[in-house]
Protein backbone atom coordinates (compact mmCIF):
# COMPACT_ATOMS: atom_id res chain seq x y z
CA UNK A 1 0.00 0.00 0.00
CA UNK A 2 2.85 2.40 0.79
CA UNK A 3 3.79 3.18 -2.86
CA UNK A 4 0.16 3.92 -3.76
CA UNK A 5 -0.32 6.23 -0.80
CA UNK A 6 2.97 7.96 -1.58
CA UNK A 7 1.92 8.44 -5.22
CA UNK A 8 -1.42 9.95 -4.19
CA UNK A 9 0.40 12.12 -1.64
CA UNK A 10 2.70 13.48 -4.35
CA UNK A 11 -0.25 14.22 -6.67
CA UNK A 12 -1.94 16.11 -3.82
CA UNK A 13 1.30 18.02 -3.14
CA UNK A 14 1.56 19.06 -6.80
CA UNK A 15 -2.08 20.17 -6.85
CA UNK A 16 -1.77 22.08 -3.57
CA UNK A 17 1.37 23.87 -4.72
CA UNK A 18 -0.21 24.77 -8.05
CA UNK A 19 -2.99 26.49 -6.11
CA UNK A 20 -0.52 28.07 -3.64
CA UNK A 21 1.29 29.58 -6.63
CA UNK A 22 -1.82 30.64 -8.56
CA UNK A 23 -4.05 32.19 -5.87
CA UNK A 24 -1.57 34.93 -4.87
CA UNK A 25 -1.00 35.59 -8.58
CA UNK A 26 -4.75 36.19 -8.87
CA UNK A 27 -4.39 38.59 -5.94
CA UNK A 28 -1.80 40.54 -7.97
CA UNK A 29 -4.29 40.96 -10.81
CA UNK A 30 -7.16 41.64 -8.41
CA UNK A 31 -5.20 44.44 -6.70
CA UNK A 32 -4.31 45.94 -10.09
CA UNK A 33 -7.96 45.84 -11.19
CA UNK A 34 -9.01 47.40 -7.89
CA UNK A 35 -6.51 50.22 -8.33
CA UNK A 36 -7.91 50.90 -11.82
CA UNK A 37 -11.54 50.67 -10.67
CA UNK A 38 -12.37 47.82 -13.05
CA UNK A 39 -15.44 46.39 -11.28
CA UNK A 40 -16.14 43.66 -13.83
CA UNK A 41 -12.58 42.33 -13.47
CA UNK A 42 -12.81 42.57 -9.67
CA UNK A 43 -16.00 40.49 -9.70
CA UNK A 44 -14.36 37.95 -12.02
CA UNK A 45 -11.26 37.60 -9.82
CA UNK A 46 -13.40 37.28 -6.69
CA UNK A 47 -15.22 34.28 -8.15
CA UNK A 48 -12.00 32.68 -9.44
CA UNK A 49 -10.26 33.13 -6.08
CA UNK A 50 -13.14 31.64 -4.11
CA UNK A 51 -13.48 28.63 -6.41
CA UNK A 52 -9.73 27.99 -6.40
CA UNK A 53 -9.46 28.25 -2.61
CA UNK A 54 -12.51 26.15 -1.75
CA UNK A 55 -12.61 23.77 -4.70
CA UNK A 56 -8.95 22.90 -5.24
CA UNK A 57 -6.59 24.43 -2.72
CA UNK A 58 -8.24 23.36 0.54
CA UNK A 59 -9.15 19.80 -0.54
CA UNK A 60 -5.58 19.37 -1.83
CA UNK A 61 -4.12 20.57 1.47
CA UNK A 62 -6.34 18.16 3.39
CA UNK A 63 -5.27 15.29 1.13
CA UNK A 64 -1.58 16.20 1.60
CA UNK A 65 -1.95 16.22 5.38
CA UNK A 66 -4.02 13.03 5.60
CA UNK A 67 -1.90 11.03 3.17
CA UNK A 68 1.33 12.36 4.70
CA UNK A 69 0.05 11.35 8.13
CA UNK A 70 -0.69 7.85 6.85
CA UNK A 71 2.81 7.62 5.36
CA UNK A 72 4.33 8.61 8.71
CA UNK A 73 2.11 6.09 10.49
CA UNK A 74 3.29 3.35 8.12
CA UNK A 75 6.96 4.39 8.45
CA UNK A 76 7.35 5.96 11.91
CA UNK A 77 11.16 5.74 11.70
CA UNK A 78 11.08 8.84 9.46
CA UNK A 79 10.17 10.83 12.57
CA UNK A 80 13.63 10.06 13.99
CA UNK A 81 15.27 11.95 11.13
CA UNK A 82 16.23 15.62 11.55
CA UNK A 83 15.39 16.47 7.94
CA UNK A 84 11.83 15.25 8.52
CA UNK A 85 11.44 17.62 11.47
CA UNK A 86 12.47 20.55 9.27
CA UNK A 87 10.20 19.35 6.46
CA UNK A 88 7.23 19.08 8.82
CA UNK A 89 7.97 22.56 10.19
CA UNK A 90 7.85 23.88 6.61
CA UNK A 91 4.53 22.09 6.08
CA UNK A 92 3.17 23.84 9.17
CA UNK A 93 4.32 27.17 7.71
CA UNK A 94 2.62 26.31 4.40
CA UNK A 95 -0.63 25.54 6.23
CA UNK A 96 -0.33 28.95 7.91
CA UNK A 97 0.35 30.55 4.49
CA UNK A 98 -2.73 28.75 3.15
CA UNK A 99 -4.83 30.33 5.89
CA UNK A 100 -3.29 33.77 5.35
CA UNK A 101 -4.47 33.42 1.75
CA UNK A 102 -7.98 33.00 3.15
CA UNK A 103 -7.59 36.20 5.17
CA UNK A 104 -6.69 38.10 1.99
CA UNK A 105 -9.53 36.41 0.11
CA UNK A 106 -12.02 37.65 2.70
CA UNK A 107 -10.47 41.12 2.65
CA UNK A 108 -10.83 41.34 -1.13
CA UNK A 109 -14.45 40.17 -0.95
CA UNK A 110 -15.31 42.81 1.65
CA UNK A 111 -13.31 45.52 -0.12
CA UNK A 112 -10.96 45.94 2.86
CA UNK A 113 -7.70 44.67 1.33
CA UNK A 114 -5.24 47.55 1.22
CA UNK A 115 -2.26 45.52 0.01
CA UNK A 116 -0.97 46.40 -3.43
CA UNK A 117 0.05 44.26 -6.36
CA UNK A 118 3.75 44.64 -5.49
CA UNK A 119 3.16 43.09 -2.06
CA UNK A 120 1.34 40.13 -3.63
CA UNK A 121 4.14 39.64 -6.16
CA UNK A 122 6.54 39.08 -3.24
CA UNK A 123 3.96 37.12 -1.22
CA UNK A 124 3.56 34.84 -4.25
CA UNK A 125 7.22 33.76 -4.06
CA UNK A 126 7.13 32.37 -0.51
CA UNK A 127 5.81 28.90 -1.44
CA UNK A 128 8.58 28.59 -4.04
CA UNK A 129 11.18 28.81 -1.27
CA UNK A 130 9.29 26.25 0.81
CA UNK A 131 8.95 23.88 -2.15
CA UNK A 132 12.64 24.08 -2.93
CA UNK A 133 13.59 23.35 0.67
CA UNK A 134 11.07 20.50 1.04
CA UNK A 135 12.19 18.75 -2.16
CA UNK A 136 15.86 19.04 -1.18
CA UNK A 137 15.12 17.73 2.30
CA UNK A 138 13.06 14.79 1.01
CA UNK A 139 15.50 13.78 -1.73
CA UNK A 140 18.93 14.60 -0.27
CA UNK A 141 18.03 13.95 3.40
CA UNK A 142 20.99 16.10 4.52
CA UNK A 143 20.72 15.30 8.25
Amino acid sequence: MYPWIKALHLVAVVTWFAALFYLPRLYVYHAMARDRGEQQAIDYFTVMERKLYRGIMTPSMIAVLVLGGILLYLSPAWLDQGWMHVKLALVVLLVAYHHVCLVYLKQFVSGRCSRGHRFFRIFNELPVIALLAIVILAVVKPF
